[in-house]
């Protein structure tokens, strides 16, 4: 298992170091500041023997002072150095997750949307904020510091050895007791560590989820129960960390007695050489040093530890971030031609589509829409009718056949010039938090104010709109909750409208609004629709009389095509369903 995994954690590491390549300067100082105060550390100790064995066992008060001064200006030194590697440590590791953040927020955008069916929204948050703010930590509190620690050990050890070899030997006889409860430490903390992290994706989950549907909590009086799995979530979370907590509690004990052990060792063993002998090894500086010494090992020692957890918690978390950007999720984006002038001719030729393996929702669908032809298709649940738009705006990948606009497979334009010659509206309309102006132009500049407003005069949404408090400038909130069903429908019409679309697509645009919002939305619909290719997509039946022709699906087949009245004039299933849905009115 070691084999396999070390290949990945390197591959992982060398991922994470290719981000601190933009960033050379702030790394390769930050390096440097990690190395100076590694070197000048364990300098005090020794100036510390020095001054107590020359200038206070033998009392001379001008090189006392001296020596004073000279430590003061090191630890300043020491200081400066020590802000240094904090700052820059931490700046390095917020720009370098500034930038993962931007890679990481662009790969979802560009995944279709079949990868958002089957993945939590909160389990995305946890990467794109919670993972990545981890990621940080690798250089902040992890690879630079872990470094800093060991070169400082390294070189107490080398002034220990270099100022008396048989008392550093030992002094340093627990370390091997020290070396085993931290590398336990390190192996429990980081399956803990690990644990607390899926416990806080399935939390973000269940809140972002509950939160967004708490309408349906309420309306079914479910809070109880859904309370009661918010305790059992919570529950786990919270275990995980109190096995965190508990390695903790047991870790940091045990690292003070093995100190105090060293330190009881060096004392034991100096003192014995005093006073034992006429011509002593030690003295009563050189102990005093070993005792500072000795914390200056254990402390980086236990700090290690932590900071390895640190590193692992870092590692795991770029383990899932860097697993959503390999992901292959995207639908490839080959076309390399720009839609010029489109006239909006649409053709479907033996397209075959499916959401899961075989389980197709087209089947063979042949059609031709000629530029400016207004197309209606009505069917029952499930017959494919959003599916056909789903694949014409390439939100799905289909599975055989081609579709083309003006002659040109959708498979070679760009994906960007197909998204600026089609606009949907949907029947859940999503609005943004934010006043209505943003919500139309959706940040494109070049949509003016003033274009927005005659447009809105021109379709029939400037009334409404007027009438809220600071109108164009009114915040909607999120999702648009201040606003009825209806509004949020006729502003998806304005925001389509303005973006001035050759093909235009309507998926049941007026099946959840109320007769006058309906009335409004024919109107709009009628306006926008005039001088480009239109495809409906109707639950109310009553909205497609107008159509140039009328398409009936079932099973993901056309099984009918024509206009109202010719569909009327025999026994079609579009009939069928004009008479079934008339009886239920």
């Amino acid at each position: 298992m070691k084999k396999e995994n070390s290949p990945k954690k390197t591959s992982l590491f060398n991922k994470l170091y290719g981000f601190t390549k933009p960033h050379k300067t702030y790394f390769l100082s930050a390096l440097l500041t990690v190395v100076l105060i590694s070197v000048i550390a364990p300098t005090r100790p020794y100036l510390i023997q020095y001054t107590f064995d020359r200038y206070i066992l033998s009392p001379d008060p001008v090189m006392l002072q001296n020596m004073i001064i000279l430590m003061i200006g090191l630890l300043l030194i020491e200081t400066i150095i020590q802000f240094g590697v904090t700052y820059l440590s931490n700046r390095l590791g917020q720009l370098i997750i500034l930038d993962i953040r931007k890679q990481v927020f662009g790969k979802i955008s560009s995944f279709k949307l079949k990868y958002f069916d089957n993945t939590p929204v909160g389990t995305l948050v946890t990467r794109v904020v919670s993972d990545i703010e981890t990621i940080a930590s690798v250089f902040s509190e992890g690879f630079l510091q872990i470094m800093g620690d060991l070169l400082k050990i390294f070189a107490a050890i080398g002034f220990m050895l270099w100022i008396d070899w048989k008392l550093t030997l030992v002094t340093l006889i627990p370390i091997p007791l020290l070396i085993i409860a931290t590398n336990a430490f390190k192996n429990g903390i980081k399956k803990s560590f690990k644990e607390v992290r899926n416990r806080v994706a399935e939390l973000n989950a269940f809140l972002q989820e509950h939160i967004t549907g708490m309408s349906i909590v309420q309306i079914f009086n479910r809070e109880n129960q859904e309370f009661k799995k918010f305790e059992e979530i919570n529950e786990e979370h919270k275990k995980a960390h109190i096995r965190s907590i508990w390695y903790y509690s047991i870790f940091f004990p045990i690292v003070e007695i093995i100190t105090a052990f060293s330190i009881g060792l060096a004392i034991w063993y100096g003192a014995t050489d005093v006073m034992k002998s006429t011509s002593p090894e030690a003295s009563p500086g050189k102990i005093i040093s070993f005792i500072l010494y000795v914390y200056m090992l254990y402390r980086p020692m236990r700090q290690l530890a932590d900071r390895f957890n640190t590193m692992q918690m870092g590692i795991v978390a770029s383990e899932r971030v860097f697993h959503l950007l390999d992901s292959d999720e995207t639908i490839p984006d080959n076309g390399h031609i720009m839609l010029d002038n489109l006239k909006g001719r649409i053709e479907f030729k033996n397209v075959w589509f499916a959401y899961h393996g075989d389980e197709f929702v087209l089947k063979g669908i042949h059609l031709n829409i000629e530029p400016g032809e207004k197309i209606a298709i009505v069917g029952t649940t499930g017959s494919g009718k959003t599916s056909i738009i789903n694949v014409l705006s390439r939100s799905y990948e289909f599975s055989e056949g081609d579709i083309s606009l003006d002659g040109v497979s959708i498979r070679d334009i760009r994906s960007d010039s197909l998204a600026e010659n089609i606009s949907v509206v949907l029947q859940d309309v999503f609005l943004f938090s934010g006043s209505i102006l943003e919500n139309i132009r959706l940040q494109n500049e070049q949509i003016r104010r003033e274009e927005i407003i005659e447009a809105s005069k021109f379709i029939g949404t400037h009334a409404f709109i007027e009438k809220l408090p600071g109108g164009y400038d009114f915040d909607v909130k999120e999702r648009g909750n201040m606003l009825s069903a209806g509004q949020r429908q006729l502003l998806a019409f304005l925001r389509a409208y303005v973006h001035k679309p050759k093909i235009l697509i309507l998926d049941e645009a007026t099946s959840s609004v109320d007769t006058e919002s309906e009335q409004l939305i024919q109107k709009a619909t009628e306006i926008i629709s005039q001088n480009r290719t239109s495809i409906i997509i109707a639950h109310r039946l009553s909205t497609v009389r107008n159509a140039n022709r009328i398409l009936v699906m079932e099973s993901g087949k056309i099984i009918e095509s024509g206009s109202h009245d010719e569909l009327m004039s025999f026994d079609s299933n579009y009939k069928k369903l004009i008479e079934k849905q008339y009886a239920l009115s």
